[in-house]
């Protein structure tokens, strides 16, 4: 018999464990609710949400400390003794503003997918169990943990796609779990590597395994197999192909919670337990880090053009701005690797935004190929002005949150003293070729559908512009991003002291 026990340590109560819980576990009991309509099911999903982020809202408020490095609000839960497995939580400065994200964006993918009427119990159930499998990740301070976690938001994605997709569904659905499935594989053969090297017990909890040293073969082998599973999730060309088809066919307000936050995941990964606990071999693989995130960028604002389908062309132009994150983590600068963080959260609001607009325009006229688009902005203004107002933020206009996320990791590379100056030019010049591909996808983007001459036939009744619930979804996002481009502190400040022990515990000592 394996003896399962429970020892509880924390300085403030159980607070993470129910933020983590508590989504999954009531989510479990809507398929108890009495079935009078999906109004009763959607209510109990955003009720459930909102408190939750409220419980993470008080918690951080009034009980975490922003100028300390440290991990905090920590608990400690005994699990399973015969292989010394915890249920060990934390918060630091690196996972806040992800937490954060996460709750904020699922609220509103809860509001956005209010239409879905077949099967609403276990589209959102799922949606909840996605949430708690992702504040899980974030927080996790073991790495067993961290990859149970990690696994349990594959399912409802895998469902929420095959169930509620487009035409091509099935496909996609397979494709992505097959992608994701395969990198999870080698992140499960990592977690025991570590776990059990240099010690007859399996030491998991990642204090042990920072201040753990590795022959340098065997920590890059930990490390390529880590890279390989957050190359998939962030994407990371080559393995990124998956992206584009899954969110070609996804419900919009799935597409926001992928590109809101489960890209946001393999970044995390790369930056939490590559970088922080593989120190020497990612001070080695950096500079390709580089070069991928350089090329990344170039290839898929290239590719992002020649794509019809709208839903894709915004995938590719997150797979680009996903290219700003790598560029960060790897210029091993305190002012990159906060560009990075920015970037992340950044992009989780502008590529949510994206694709709950593209969503909505569907729901209208029923189309998704931009050379069928045009003449939507005089029918449909608010729609028009909330979509060119994203892209511009994505566009790095002065004054929004991508402008100033992509600043700060370009005078992250610029002061890197890592490389030659000759390599700081070269990759800034090409990030620079990046930048200005951006406004040509993303202007012609808005061109094909909204102006011109309205190129197919539809009925008065399609032409009904944003409603109030829709407009409340778009504002709530633009608010976040006006915000972060005019006063960026707000969100570097969270994650300024921890990334400076980064670097200066693992890099400059």
């Amino acid at each position: 018999m394996v003896k399962v026990y429970l020892v509880f340590t924390t300085n403030y109560g159980p607070w993470l464990t129910l933020i983590v819980v508590l989504p999954i576990f009531a989510g479990s009991s809507i398929f108890f609710l009495p079935h009078r309509g999906n109004k009763v099911i959607r209510w109990y999903t955003i009720c459930i949400i909102l408190l939750d982020l409220l419980l993470t809202t008080y918690a951080f408020c009034y009980h975490f400390q922003l100028d300390d490095p440290l991990i905090q609000l920590e608990q400690d839960y005994k699990w399973i003794n015969i292989f010394d497995f915890h249920w060990r939580l934390g918060i630091d400065g690196l996972s806040i503003g992800p937490v954060l994200l996460t709750g904020f964006i699922t609220t509103l993918a809860t509001l956005a997918a209010w239409p879905v009427t077949r099967d609403s119990r276990l589209f959102h159930f799922l949606m909840l169990a996605m949430y708690s499998g992702q504040i899980g990740s974030f927080s996790s301070r073991d790495l067993l943990l961290f990859f149970i976690m990690w696994e349990l938001e594959l399912i409802p994605v895998y469902l929420l796609l095959s169930m509620w997709g487009g035409k091509k569904r099935l496909y996609s659905a397979t494709k992505f779990i097959l992608y994701t499935a395969g990198g999870s594989i080698f992140l499960l053969l990592g977690v025991p590597g570590m776990g059990l090297y240099g010690s007859n017990e399996p030491t998991l909890n990642f204090e042990t395994s920072a201040n753990q040293s590795y022959p340098m073969a065997l920590e890059i082998i930990f490390y390529f197999g880590f890279l390989i599973a957050y190359a998939v999730k962030s994407p990371i060309i080559p393995l990124h192909t998956w992206l584009p088809d899954t969110h070609g066919e996804a419900h919009y307000s799935t597409c926001m919670l992928l590109a809101g936050i489960l890209l946001k995941m393999g970044a995390y990964g790369l930056v939490r337990i590559n970088m922080e606990l593989l120190p020497h071999a990612h001070s080695i693989v950096s500079p390709w880090l580089m070069i991928v995130g350089t090329m990344q960028i170039i290839y898929a604002a290239s590719t992002s053009p020649g794509q019809r389908n709208l839903k894709k062309r915004i995938a590719y132009s997150s797979v680009s701005h996903m290219g700003f994150i790598i560029l960060g983590i790897g210029s091993l600068t305190d002012t990159g690797l906060n560009g990075a963080i920015l970037q992340i959260i950044s992009h989780g609001f502008i590529g949510a935004a994206l694709f709950f607009l593209a969503g909505t325009s569907y729901d209208r006229i029923r189309l998704v190929y931009l050379d069928e688009m045009g003449g939507i902005a005089m029918p449909m203004p608010k729609i028009f002005t909330m979509f060119s107002s994203f892209s511009m933020a994505s566009l790095a206009l002065p004054g929004m949150s991508g402008f100033v996320a992509e600043l700060v990791v370009f005078f992250g590379i610029i002061t890197s003293p890592k490389y030659f100056l000759i390599t700081k030019i070269l990759i800034t010049f090409v990030m620079a070729i990046g930048m200005i591909l951006t406004p040509i996808y993303s202007l012609s983007m808005s061109r094909q559908m909204f102006y011109g001459h309205k190129q197919f036939n539809a009925p008065n009744f399609s032409f009904l512009d944003s409603g109030p619930r829709e407009l409340f979804v778009s504002i709530c996002i633009f608010l976040p991003v006006l915000s972060i481009g005019i006063y960026p502190d707000f969100v570097l400040s969270l994650s300024v002291d921890k990334v400076e022990a980064i670097l200066s515990n693992y890099f400059y000592r």
